[in-house]
This record gives C-alpha cells, sequence and structure tokens, in this order.
C-alpha cells in the first residue's frame, strides 16, 4: 500500500492540478477550454470524459507498452484513445443527450487532444499502469480545474445562471443596473479568463515565470 501512494506517485497525481496543470502551464487543450465553458454543465462533462479517458487510455498503452512496435505506437494509441471516446460518446448520449447536444463534436476530438496524446507517449510508454493510471487522472482532473472555473464566471456572468439556476436575474439585482454580460459567452472571453489565471498562477509561483 506505501508503494501505492509513495512521495513519486503522489506527485505524479497532484503535479497537474497545480505547478504542471495541462492547460494554465502546459498550455495544451485550449480549443475545448474556449468551445465547451459557455454553460457550466458541458464543463463538467467534459472535463469528466477526458478524465476518463486518459486514465483509461494510460492504463491500456502502459500495459501493452513492451509489446507495441516503436514505429506503429502512435496508430496503436490512437486505436486505444478511438474506442474509449466512442464508448464514453455513446454513454453520453444515452444517459446525458442534452449535454451531448451541447457538446457537438468536441467529444470526438477528444481523440486528437494534445493533453492526453501527450500522456500517452511521453508517461504511458515509460512506466507502468499503477503511475499511468494516476498520471491520467490527475491530468485529467487539472484539465476539468480550468474547464470549471472558466465556465462558472462565463456562465454567471455571461447568462446569470449557475448550472441553469438563476443566481443574478431577479429584479431586484437588476433594478441596481446590472445587466448579463453577453461578451463573456464568446469564446475570446475564455481565453481572456484563462489568461487571467496564468497571470494569478504565475504571480503566486514565481518559479514558473520564465527568466
Amino acid at each position: 500500500m506505501g508503494q501505492l501512494f509513495s512521495k513519486r506517485n503522489k506527485e505524479v497525481f497532484s503535479a497537474p492540478l497545480g505547478m504542471d496543470n495541462p492547460v494554465t502551464v502546459q498550455v495544451l487543450g485550449i480549443c475545448s477550454a474556449l468551445a465547451v465553458t459557455a454553460k457550466l454543465e458541458p464543463a463538467i462533462v467534459m472535463g469528466l470524459s477526458v478524465t476518463v479517458i486518459t486514465a483509461f487510455s494510460n492504463v491500456v498503452i502502459s500495459l501493452l507498452r513492451k509489446t507495441i512496435p516503436n514505429r506503429i505506437r502512435i496508430i496503436v494509441q490512437l486505436v486505444v484513445v478511438a474506442a474509449l471516446v466512442t464508448i464514453v460518446s455513446e454513454i453520453l448520449k444515452a444517459f446525458a443527450y442534452d449535454v451531448s447536444v451541447q457538446l457537438s463534436v468536441y467529444v470526438g476530438l477528444i481523440i486528437t487532444n494534445c493533453i492526453l496524446m501527450g500522456r500517452l507517449e511521453a508517461f504511458a510508454m515509460q512506466n507502468g499502469p499503477w503511475e499511468s493510471f494516476l498520471d491520467g487522472v490527475g491530468n485529467g482532473l487539472g484539465y476539468a480545474k480550468i474547464l470549471v472555473i472558466v465556465a462558472f464566471f462565463r456562465e454567471l456572468f455571461g447568462s446569470g445562471t449557475i448550472l441553469g439556476f438563476n443566481i443574478l436575474n431577479y429584479e431586484p439585482i437588476q433594478k441596481t443596473g446590472y445587466v448579463n454580460n453577453g461578451l463573456m459567452l464568446m469564446p475570446p472571453m475564455a481565453l481572456i479568463i484563462v489568461a487571467c489565471i496564468i497571470w494569478y498562477q504565475r504571480a503566486r509561483h514565481k518559479e514558473l515565470q520564465e527568466k
């Protein structure tokens, strides 16, 4: 049990949640962060989907890493990821159809998500299944964390709601002159919020700043 939760394994899991976040530090997965964060619900579902797919594809590739010929490793990785993406997509259509419609093609594009492919190539191909699982979960949750933060502010100030529940669209609030900002629902605003998160993180952790 001690080996399962060794200091290195804890670091593998926790680093993507903070100091090595795939979105704010590695600057990966930006496209989907802009596209699915106008509402909180699809952002949560997208984040969880990426987490599940990254974790289990890491495990599968780690188990197969010694038997995969080097020249076709990318093809094998894509086949594994595509199979998992198809399963997740079908589950979403069956149990969360409205959300799957909002996510549109972006669930399918998880296949080419640079976070996922990067972890398979950089980590799962060199490490065991348990470490690869932790790495996949950590990077998926790190990605999901940023999506949730961005979507929270975009939905709150763009639509006046959170998860569809009315928060700011009440007459007493509107009488103060408050009006929902439609700009928050446009993709450029997601980029600005991500930039603010990057600024905050680098201001707090000086070691992340480039020399």
